[in-house]
């Protein structure tokens, strides 16, 4: 089952005296709804005149702030599929509303609420897997990496188009990466400390892959057109899951739900991320106070690859994102910009056009931090140095594109071009360690 919404006539020009019924309710039922209904992400509906009356100023203010809804790449850059981004006259819209009373206007024009699946948003999946116990997340403390095993026992290979994941405490999950494990590795760990799935990252543990993650502000969608991962006959699924404590104990016992598809695609989906492993080789240190540390990075193609869109992720320093792709004959392409990030609100952006970079065509990459007073996201007051590191008070940064190789035949190059490039980040990481040691 799909997700079904109505078409609705948005203002191109804000209403001076706009009505609920005519005029905002189109937006909010189009842009707000998804999350803000029963069962969803957000702390309260927004499904009728009185739901949003009774927040009426709020809305005004989060949406000229543009902190609702989320949608933190930047305008002017690519096309995305499915944005929520508000116009500047819807944001008008909303802020007239609220200073004309907020008046509900005629009930005949009220537009009809979307419909949207009951429980799952990409309807009902193919299999729903859950945590066999759940796991207590103190209510202070450092920041937690849990890796909890799902047991899948496939009679036969699969083919994965999504994931969607429901935490039952959504408070305190920060993000879960999929894994694969063909090898048993992760069972014969799991719960060996008494507790609920085995401490630590999955390195040298699962090795069958990945099948991408989740992550706060995150919504689940189908990969486009044929694209699909594999999911082989014997692995099991190993969620990575980051917990932040939140003040409250709480326990989280996450369930995904699979989405197959029906026949292997025809190109193998690849990661291209920069820089590699989440910045690990960047030597990220960024003094206290500092307001403009950069980083940057390239990666070459070595093949002709198809574009289909672009993610990126960081923790609470990240200011700016920015990448580009420089072509070979020199010319650039704005890939992803963000000019907000926020560790609170992480997508991934489909393009509404699929693109090709050619072989030869670079990646690049500029991420810049805040560590200083003046970044609201700021965690720690009076600023602290901070290096690169898993916990959310460290520092990561890269971005990735979503992409195929154009023939699936170059496949074997572009991955050996990939590890090349993490194994440079790996080396680099290490010679600064040295260096450092030697001062």
């Amino acid at each position: 089952m799909r997700i079904t919404i109505a078409l609705l006539a948005l203002p191109l020009v804000a209403a001076p005296r706009p009505t609920f019924t005519e005029d905002v309710a189109p937006i909010v039922f189009s842009k707000c709804a998804a999350c803000h209904r029963p069962g969803e992400a957000a702390p309260f509906a927004l499904l009728s005149y009185d739901d949003v009356k009774k927040r009426g100023p709020m809305l005004a203010g989060v949406t000229k702030a543009r902190l609702m809804p989320p949608w933190h790449a930047d305008e002017g850059w690519a096309k995305f599929r499915d944005e929520r981004r508000l116009s500047e006259a819807e944001i008008a819209t909303f802020q007239n509303w609220v200073k004309s009373g907020m008046p509900e206007g005629p009930q005949s024009k009220l537009p009809k609420l979307p419909e949207f699946p009951r429980g799952w948003q990409l309807g009902k999946p193919d299999l729903v897997l859950t945590m066999e116990r759940g796991f207590e997340v103190p209510a202070d403390g450092p920041d937690i990496y849990r890796n909890f095993v799902l047991k899948l026992n496939l009679p036969e290979d699969k083919w994965v188009k999504a994931i969607e994941l429901r935490p039952s405490a959504r408070a305190v999950v920060h993000h879960v990466l999929y894994f694969l494990d063909n090898t048993g590795a992760a069972r014969r760990k799991d719960g060996a400390d008494g507790k609920p799935g085995f401490g630590g990252m999955t390195a040298g543990v699962a090795r069958g892959g990945s099948l991408g993650g989740w992550a706060v502000g995150a919504s689940p969608r189908r990969l486009p057109e044929d694209l699909a991962l594999p999911l082989p006959q014997g692995s099991d699924i190993v969620l990575q899951s980051h917990f932040h404590p939140t003040g409250k104990m709480e326990t989280e016992q996450t369930t995904i739900g699979l989405y197959f598809a029906d026949k292997p695609p025809s190109r193998t989906l690849t990661g291209v991320q920069v820089p590699a492993l989440f910045g690990f080789g960047a030597g990220i240190d960024i003094p206290a106070g500092e307001a403009d540390y950069r980083i940057r990075d390239s990666f070459t193609l070595p093949v002709d690859v198809d574009v289909f869109g672009a993610g990126a992720h960081a923790h609470y320093l990240a200011k700016t994102m920015r990448l580009t792709a420089t072509l070979p004959d020199g010319t650039s392409k704005a890939v992803l910009g963000i000019n907000d990030w926020d560790f609170a609100w992480q997508d991934q952006y489909y393009f509404e056009q699929p693109f090709r970079l050619p072989k030869g065509a670079r990646v690049d990459v500029e991420i810049r931090y805040d560590n200083s007073t003046a970044n609201p996201r700021n965690p720690q007051n009076p600023p602290q140095r901070v290096q690169w590191g898993e916990g959310s008070f460290d520092e990561m940064g890269s971005m990735s594109l979503i992409a195929v190789p154009a023939r699936e035949s170059d496949l074997a190059e572009l991955r050996e071009a990939l590890q090349k490039h993490r194994q440079a980040a790996i080396s680099g990481r290490i010679r600064q360690g040295v260096g450092q040691l030697l001062r």
